[in-house]
């Protein structure tokens, strides 16, 4: 069984590597066909980017294969019995957030990388090593407090029940729920600044916008987002009464008013056919598949392992494999994904006029240096948008891609 899992988790990862490698040629060779959306230096830029983000995805990669063979290899069962002294709880507890903390300082120099090396050179990085380390250590205490006590809850349901799998997964369901219904008012809290939206012109089309889709929101608020990050964003968050509208400042810096009622359209399109939701079940789908399965692995594995089959072992199990049950259940997540955007593209082109959605998407693509074009195979594991100019041309925009060169074939036909 033990030969098994390292064979899948091997498995995961070339295929996570291949995948890499094919994006990576892919640029290389696109980018030489002439630029698309954008001036051919923006082009060149976004390139860079996007190789410079997947060749630190791959060290990355390369990087949790040795940590999982490390951790299966005896590092799982060194970390157990290093609590064995203290309470059951303790011992769990200890356990499974050691692992998590050990594997989050371990791999923190990627996070350094992306922020200081490649987002600094292409100009996305506005955040001081001062607040990168802040933010690093509130992310890191909110895991360990709130991590905590889900590891308490989940072991008190494992100590219990018999089915308790099925109990584990309900609970952590919650969670997930819970997540989303205060993620803004958390990050709020504790990251960015948020401050309500003057009253004007803007507001008075937004608050029109979403009284059309009978979006109820807690608040309209602008994010101070810029302090960290120079990119566009915009985000719906929360369920219920918690509901808000966040922009970020840089949005509204770079956007005209027509055009940021077409994102916000879009964004308002995910709402009224019920998106969250969607994925909220999706997630519950692959949750409780992955419970069933923690819920019945043989016993003979733990044996291989050196190790109990204590609640802590199966938490650390479940943490170590999660990557691998998602990255396969990824492409079914990005194929509803990729039609709930052209939806949503299509609520927005009619809330907010198709002509300002088509300027804003372009915007978007040019100032965060998002290159428009990817390999199908990247697309098929990683994306949950669709290619930018399939979208375009799906609001009535023609884009003419230089298809004349040997080899090369336009990675995005009308469907």
């Amino acid at each position: 069984m033990l030969t098994s899992i390292i064979t899948v988790y091997t498995f995961y990862i070339f295929v996570r590597l291949y995948v890499s490698v094919m994006q990576i040629g892919y640029i290389n060779q696109i980018k030489r066909k002439g630029a698309v959306l954008m001036g051919e230096r923006e082009y060149l830029d976004a390139a860079g980017y996007a190789v410079a983000k997947e060749k630190l995805s791959m060290a990355e990669a390369f990087v949790e294969y040795l940590l999982f063979l490390v951790w299966i290899g005896g590092m799982m069962a060194w970390l157990d019995a290093a609590f064995l002294s203290q309470s059951p709880m303790v011992q769990t507890i200890g356990a499974v957030m050691g692992l998590i903390l050990i594997n989050t300082l371990l791999t923190l120099p990627f996070g350094w990388i992306s922020k200081f090396k490649i987002d600094q050179k292409y100009g996305f990085n506005r955040s001081s090593i001062g607040q990168f380390i802040k933010d690093t250590l509130i992310s890191m205490v909110l895991s360990l407090v709130f991590g905590s006590l889900v590891v308490w809850a989940v072991a008190s349901i494992i100590g219990s029940n018999q089915m308790w799998w099925l109990w584990s997964f309900a609970f952590i369901m919650s969670v997930v729920i819970a997540i989303n219904m205060f993620f803004p008012t958390i990050r709020a809290l504790f990251f960015d600044k948020v401050t309500p939206l003057e009253n004007g012109e803007l507001r008075e089309k937004i608050e029109e916008l979403m009284a059309k889709t009978g979006f109820v929101s807690s608040g309209i608020f602008v994010s101070d987002a810029s302090k960290r990050d120079a990119r566009l964003n915009a985000y719906f968050g929360g369920i219920g009464k918690t509901k808000r509208v966040v922009l970020f400042d840089t949005l509204i810096q770079k956007l005209t008013p027509a055009e940021l009622i077409a994102v916000l359209g879009h964004e308002l399109g995910h709402f009224a056919h019920g998106d969250l939701y969607k994925n909220i079940a999706m997630v519950g789908a692959m949750l409780f598949g992955m419970f069933a399965l923690f819920g019945n692995l043989p016993e003979t594995l733990y044996m291989e392992l050196g190790v109990s089959q204590s609640p802590q072992v199966i938490m650390m199990l479940f943490i170590l494999l999660l990557p691998v049950v998602s990255f396969f259940i990824m492409p079914l997540f990005g194929m509803m994904s990729r039609h709930n955007e052209y939806e949503a593209d299509r609520t927005g082109s009619e809330l907010g006029g198709a002509e300002h959605l088509v300027n804003a998407l372009k915007k978007l693509v040019s100032e965060n240096k998002s290159f428009p074009l990817s390999h199908p195979l990247y697309r098929f594991f990683h994306t949950t948008h669709p290619p930018v100019v399939d979208r375009l041309r799906a609001l009535g925009y023609d884009i003419h891609l230089n298809t004349s060169d040997e080899g090369y074939a336009d990675p995005c036909p009308n469907d």
